[in-house]
């Protein structure tokens, strides 16, 4: 390489460099043979630069050998472009460059998938992702996504943030998801835990006295996936001293302003705030995407003693009946009907009740059951009237929501009610502190363990109210955009008999404390101060700027929702001598049961 030395990217040339020489280094992006002239766009993550080449120069021959994905280097004088051949859809295109020398690098066998086209098959894809990543809609992802992050990295900065990083090797903390377990060799029979957050640390730099932390930080959690997760995924992790809800709330919307600013050149406005418990009883999660409607109406107290067996069971065991119009839904296929129907039994739902209102009749699978005023009744409050349809579903207050939340967003993507031309965030605040889990017969964190309740709720807890541990609400706030949690974090709980009576409540022992969380807990007693942070989710942020529905495609290296890697076909077995070494023996191999 000491003789080819690049003097422009392919992506830099205009008619102002005409006459100049030029040194091009890059992939052949397409070869159209002329006759007496070579026509090849040279592509490197830049641009594309068209060269023309003379094969019958001699310092040009091996232009005659070139093909797709050959790397090669090209020396020759910029010229612009004949009149009426200019390429608008390049940006050096009203520019070429006339060959001089050129040497061929490196050859490129065929392809296993054109880099143009845009129905590859996603295991292409990521089996070859190397060659994945040459096109030119995944540079400008990964290209984005490197603004983004360097974007807030800056905002940080001038807030007087420090970045101080915290180990990848650390201890086992399960009271989230899964950990990723790392052997000791050192240490035979001991591990190492991969980071699902750096919780712990971050709060213990609090302590330290780093009033304004960040980090951008690998995270690792081994649970079941979904296109918006991955195994291993991006954070960024704030932390705050001597804050409250307000001010981690003001500071990280100054950062979201700024992001779309900078990235989608739009002002995102003020962000509306709402609470758990509206966000579940109007659209049935605590993550709502509300560029459409199809609210909820609740029907309960309407439908109380309706005479209809399935309401009445619902209402006397204070289980929840709720609803929603489709405007124009008197059309609906029953086909489509029954497939929602299967939808929300998925859900856990036991079924679906519809009601069509169309040329003053209405038709309903309850018919039977309702004179039909009462039935054009429910539609109208739902919000709907005649042309309309209702949904609606009965049962346990969280299966009703989950259900009509899932029917709810079927709906709106397969009739196109979502305004895809905009993007719409929301506050999501005071979450329960408890969920209880039925299967542990306990009640769990719904956020995790170091959560601090609102004042109001503090008697509650440090009494040990069991029987009241449902009404307690955190200090918790979640961002939102478009129906993904894109931030989320917390007041932290910084005195020692509130984290202990956290703890009691969790059922989690004072020994079984110690062993887990003793250096933290010691730390409390050495002046905590009050803080909180937030963490943001930047693969999922980066994903919704990308316009993409998968965080794959802004990821260099992802992996599948199976966890592996289709390039590496990571995980693989290791040798023995490597699991002898750690002291480890296998139950199972690989394709083998216990």
């Amino acid at each position: 390489m000491k003789k080819w030395k690049r003097s422009h990217t392919c992506g830099d040339l205009t008619k102002s460099a005409a006459g100049t020489e030029v040194t091009l280094l890059g992939w052949v992006d397409t070869r159209r043979d002329h006759g007496g002239l070579i026509f090849v766009d040279l592509r490197d993550r830049y641009g594309k630069t068209q060269i023309v080449f003379n094969p019958a120069d001699q310092k040009q021959s091996s232009s005659k050998d070139f093909r797709s994905e050959y790397v090669v280097a090209v020396t020759g004088k910029v010229r612009v472009r004949p009149e009426g051949m200019s390429n608008t859809k390049m940006a050096t295109g009203e520019i070429e460059v006339e060959a001089i020398e050129c040497e061929v690098l490196s050859q490129a066998k065929t392809t296993p998938f054109q880099l143009d086209d845009d129905n590859v098959s996603e295991v292409l894809r990521l089996k070859y992702r190397y060659l994945d990543l040459r096109r030119d809609r995944m540079h400008k992802n990964l290209q984005l996504r490197h603004k983004l992050i360097t974007g807030l990295r800056s905002a940080l900065n001038e807030n007087d943030f420090l970045e101080i990083e915290t180990p990848i090797l650390y201890k086992s903390t399960p009271e989230g998801a899964r950990d990723y377990l790392v052997p000791s060799r050192v240490h035979p029979g001991s591990f190492y835990a991969l980071p699902q957050s750096p919780q712990t640390l971050k709060q213990l730099l609090m302590v330290a006295g780093y009033d304004k932390y960040y980090q951008v930080a690998r995270c690792f959690r081994d649970e079941d996936l979904r296109a918006e997760r991955q195994p291993e995924f991006t954070q960024l992790d704030i932390e705050m001293s001597f804050v409250d809800v307000e001010d981690i709330m003001a500071l990280n919307e100054k950062l979201i302003k700024k992001v779309w600013k900078d990235l989608r050149g739009y002002e995102i406005g003020e962000i509306p705030v709402m609470t758990y418990d509206e966000a579940m009883n109007t659209y049935g999660n605590d993550k709502p995407d509300t560029r459409f409607g199809l609210k909820f109406t609740d029907l309960t107290e309407s439908l109380k003693d309706s005479g209809f067996k399935v309401f009445d069971d619902v209402s006397s065991r204070g289980g929840a009946i709720k609803g929603f119009a489709i405007l124009g839904g008197a059309t609906i296929s029953r086909g489509a009907i029954d497939k929602y129907t299967e939808l929300v039994k998925r859900s856990g739902a036991k079924g679906l009740v519809w009601i069509k209102w169309e040329n003053d009749k209405v038709g309903s699978a309850v018919a039977k059951f309702f004179p039909e005023e009462k039935l054009k009744e429910l539609v109208s409050a739902c919000g709907g009237k005649q042309g309309d349809a209702a949904f609606i579903v009965a049962d346990d207050w969280n299966i009703t929501c989950a259900a009509l939340a899932a029917l709810r967003l079927q709906v709106g993507e397969e009739l196109k009610l979502i305004d895809t031309s905009k993007d719409s965030f929301l506050w999501v605040v005071d979450f329960p502190l408890f969920d209880y889990s039925a299967e542990d017969k306990r009640w769990v964190a719904m956020h995790h363990p170091f959560t601090m309740m609102k004042e109001e709720h503090a008697d509650i807890l440090i009494s040990g109210r069991e029987e009241d541990y449902g009404k307690i609400r955190a200090k918790a706030y979640d961002l939102v955009c478009n129906g993904y949690e894109i931030a989320g974090g917390s007041i932290r709980i910084f005195r020692n008999e509130v984290q202990s009576a956290m703890f009691k409540a969790l059922k989690i022992s004072p020994e079984e404390a110690e062993k887990k969380f003793g250096y933290f807990l010691e730390a409390l007693n050495y002046g905590t101060p009050p803080h909180g942070g937030i963490a943001w989710g930047l693969d999922r942020v980066a994903m919704i700027l990308c316009n993409t529905e998968a965080i794959r495609d802004v990821i260099a290296f992802p992996k599948t929702s199976k966890a592996t890697c289709m390039m590496s076909e990571a995980p693989t077995q290791v040798d023995r001598s490597q699991l002898l070494e750690l002291g480890i023996s296998l139950l199972r191999g690989p394709d083998k049961n216990l």
